[in-house]
């Protein structure tokens, strides 16, 4: 940034041009980015988290989620492209449960605290 001052100085930004070096370092972001947006859908969301406490075809979990297989299909497609979500397969059946990595694990700890504030026990 050529000039390190704001428009409008609050007085709470002490090192503006740290601020500013941090936010053009775009990858980091937009790697978040790409993983939030998984959870756009409110039904993929619900997949993912199911798929972090249990391992099921695609049967199993449109019972558990009350949709249609192509349905259910069509959002572990898009999971499992996002790199959130696993398969292997056992003869003809396909098995899908959440990847073991950090990133997925924040999110499913970050929607479990989120539900929690969002949709507080009485």
């Amino acid at each position: 940034m050529a000039n390190s001052v704001l428009p409008h100085d609050h007085g709470n930004i002490n090192d503006l041009e740290t601020f500013s070096k941090l936010l053009a370092e775009t990858d980091g972001f937009d790697n978040v980015s790409k993983i939030l947006a998984q959870m756009v859908d409110g039904t993929r969301m619900r997949i993912f988290w199911l798929l972090c406490h249990y391992e099921g075809c695609v049967t199993n979990i449109s019972a558990i989620m009350n949709m249609s297989s192509p349905a259910v299909s069509h959002h572990l497609r898009s999971l499992k492209e996002g790199g959130l979500i696993q398969s292997r397969r056992v003869g003809k059946e396909v098995y899908y449960k959440a990847v073991d990595t950090v990133e997925a694990e924040y999110l499913h700890h970050m929607i479990e605290d989120l539900m929690e504030i969002a949709c507080p026990k009485e």
